[in-house]
Parts: structure tokens; sequence; C-alpha cells
């Protein structure tokens, strides 16, 4: 059950803010053994991989159209609504993120600006396992058809008929994935990085996962792949007063908990009342929750934490650089800007951390561990480049010149200096 804490000591809050991590595993000597693997084998590695490593033999890697043609026959349709008006919120909320181009006359003669382009071939992992996340196919899928990227690859593990489900296969088909691969774990990142006969080599690597999958990001890194972040695994920190529902409280913590026994959830209050009246509806609603065995794993390593008053909550909460970070209380509009830190703030009593991961619009792939101090979450920027221009005319070089030649020759870069001199000799000339 989750440690309550009272009162503790500033210095030891470093500490409180600690993940928990999988110990004596070096984790980057398992990715590099796996990378090297597939860049020899290619798919004879893949196939190995995921036999040994989700039970099942594979005999194609590549979901067919007539997979994803019976998969749209099989799904509920209800589901389908619901997939439906997801999409369409996403949609319009990275719809909006969307820049005109500006141009900027910095001086006369002298202008620039800015435009956007797509990433080419972009990768978007998507975990299965016990709970398969179609919806981060909507997150990421989304912002990418929206960025107009020319192939979309998506890789996934199979299940143990080797196949994928089909709520992932429909929202794969909806956000325009250009090929789906049966591949899960550290194998697909590596897979995504180096390229197989069959899985594409991409520029860009998305979407979460443990931290093998994390490490193997990470290495992908070295090998000049672009990732959206280091994102591991999940996690909410919720703060809340007096006017906090502890029924609420506890829901979300529960929501948190119950996606791997790797999650954190952590409990913020300056009433210790809450505190235990949450504790108590935590005991009561994780009897009833089928994955109520993978919830009190997480909560093992969760904490209730009382502090003085609300300005400390926000202090603890800016250091620990929560994922999703829920404001529990009445008007909790007034401290957003206390926040500093965070990947996404669900604001008020009836704002659950899980609209933001299905449907509101917000993008659910944000930065776990820490990485909110510097990371931001997913968005249209992500699968956009951003190149810059300018167009300097006789009298722009005129302006500007003079200028130019004396930094040059204060840094001794006589070829750069020469490149303005030519330029403003012809001009004067003519």
């Amino acid at each position: 059950m989750i440690r309550k804490i009272k009162n503790p000591n500033p210095v030891l809050w470093e500490n409180l803010c600690q993940r928990a991590n999988i110990e004596s595993v070096d984790l980057q000597a398992i990715v590099k053994n796996i990378f090297d693997k597939v860049g020899n084998e290619k798919d004879i590695a893949l196939v190995e991989l995921t036999a040994r490593f989700d039970k099942v033999e594979l005999k194609e890697l590549v979901v067919s159209e007539e997979e994803i043609r019976q998969a749209e026959k099989e799904l509920p349709q209800d589901l389908k609504d619901a997939i439906g008006l997801a999409y369409q919120n996403i949609r319009c909320f990275h719809q909006a993120q969307k820049e005109a181009t500006q141009k900027i006359e910095t001086m006369v003669g002298v202008t620039c600006w800015r435009e956007s382009r797509a990433i080419e071939r972009v990768g978007m992992y998507i975990p299965g396992g016990s709970a398969p996340l179609f919806s981060t196919v909507l997150m990421l899928g989304v912002p990418a058809q929206i960025a107009g990227c020319q192939d979309i690859v998506l890789c996934t593990p199979p299940n143990q008929e080797g196949n994928i489900h089909p709520a992932i296969l429909y929202s794969a088909s909806l956000v325009g994935v250009t090929k789906i691969c049966k591949v899960g774990g550290s194998q697909a990142i590596a897979a995504m990085s180096l390229g197989t006969e069959t899985v594409p080599k991409v520029n860009k690597i998305f979407g979460p996962g443990n931290q093998y999958v994390t490490a193997a990001k990470q290495y992908a890194q070295t090998l000049g792949i672009a990732i959206d972040m280091p994102a591991g695994p999940s996690e909410v920190l919720i703060i809340a007063d007096a006017t906090a529902n502890p029924i609420f409280v506890a829901a979300d913590l529960l929501a948190q908990a119950e996606h791997g026994e790797d999650s954190q959830v952590i409990l913020l209050a300056d009433n210790e009342q809450i505190i235990d009246a949450t504790i108590n509806e935590i005991k009561k609603q994780i009897e009833q929750l089928p994955r109520q065995n993978i919830a009190s794993a997480a909560l093992q390593n969760s904490k209730a934490i009382l502090l003085e008053n609300i300005e400390e909550c926000f202090e603890f909460s800016n250091l620990y650089a929560p994922e999703h970070l829920i404001l529990a209380a009445d008007n909790a509009a007034q401290w957003t800007s206390k926040i500093v830190n965070a990947g996404s703030v669900f604001v008020g009593n009836y704002s659950c951390e899980s609209a933001g991961d299905y449907a509101s619009g917000t993008n659910h792939t944000l930065p776990t561990n820490a990485y909110a101090k510097a990371y931001s979450g997913v968005s249209l920027d992500s699968f956009l480049k951003k190149i810059t221009f300018q167009e300097i005319t006789a009298q722009g070089i005129k302006n500007i010149g003079h200028t130019i030649e004396i930094m040059a020759a204060a840094e001794g870069l006589d070829a750069h200096k020469n490149a303005v001199t030519v330029r403003m000799q012809k001009i004067k000339n003519q």
C-alpha cells in the first residue's frame, strides 16, 4: 500500500523524488547486444527475439491489408465511435498548433523567415502486453498526419497468437500509418534505427515503453536517430487541499498505478485528513480492479506526503517534475502560475488524468522520470523541422555589410569578410 510520510525535512525531498529502477541489470549492455544482433541478422533476429521475449513464432512481420480490414469488422461500433471522437478532439487541438510563415525585415533590405517541413519518415512504438495502448496510436499518428510525414512506421508486439489488437490496427488506419510491424521491445527500436529487410530505417522514433525501450531509444541517439524524449514508466503527482474529493483522488492514483508495476504515484497535501481519507478509498477501490496486482505493486513504491502548506507542495512538485500533475481543488486555476516543471496539468476536481490519456485533445506522450525539467510533451512541432531563410538585397548588403566585415575580421575569418567585400565592391562600381 502507498506509504504515508509526514512533514519530511526538505533535505530529504531529493531522495523522496526517486523513481523505481531495475537493479543489478546493465541496460545499456543488453540493449547494445540487441542492436548488434538486429544490425547483423536483420529480420532473422527480429523473428528470433520475438520468439524469445514474446513467446510467439512469426511467419510474417508485417501486418497485411486483410488483417487491417478484419480488425475494422471485429471492433465494436461503440469503440469505433469513441476512437472517432478522440481522433477529432486530438486533431482539433494539434491542428491549432500550425504556425503561419512570418517574414521579418530586420533592417531595410534584410528579410528573414522560417518555414516548417515534415520529418519524412517517423517511427512509432506502441506498447502491447497486458494493455495495448491504441490511444497512443492516435496521440502520435494525428500530429504526424497533420505535419504531412511521408512514411509513418508503427512497431508493436504481437499477442500469443501472433496478432495485433484490432483497436491498434483500426487507429493506425485512421491516422494514415503506412506500415505496421509485429515487433516489440528493444528490438523494435533497433529495427527502426538500423533498418531491416522489413522494417524501414526512420529519422525519428516516438512512443513510450519500459526501461528497456527507453534505454534503446537513448542508444538510438548515438546512431544519429532522433527521439521524442526519454520517456519511461508512467507517473502522476496530485496536489490536494481540503476541498479535494478523496474518492476522485484515490481513483486518479489507481488509474496511474494500474499502468505497470514500475509506475509511481505521489499524493501531496497540506491536510492530513485528505490523505487518510484517500488511503482508505484506495483500499476500497483497489479491490474492484481487475489489475489490482499490478496497481498494488506500483503502490509499494508510491507515497502520500503531508507538507506544511500548498507552497511547499508546489516546491516539491517542481523538484519531482511529474509526467502528469493533477491540482485537486475547487479553485485550482489560481495555482497554475506556481507550476514550473510538469508534462501535462489537470486543473480542478473534475479534470481527471484519464481525459488527457484518451480524448480531451492534449497529447499523452509526455516526459517522465523528471525529464519534464527540460522536455515538453509530443506536439505538432515534434514532427516538424524548422528551416530558416533569408533574402538580402543590394541595399541590404550595403546596410549590413560593414558590420559583417568588422565582426569577421575580429574573428580572423578573412574569407567570411571577403564574401561581403566583393559584393559591396560590385555595388560601388555600378
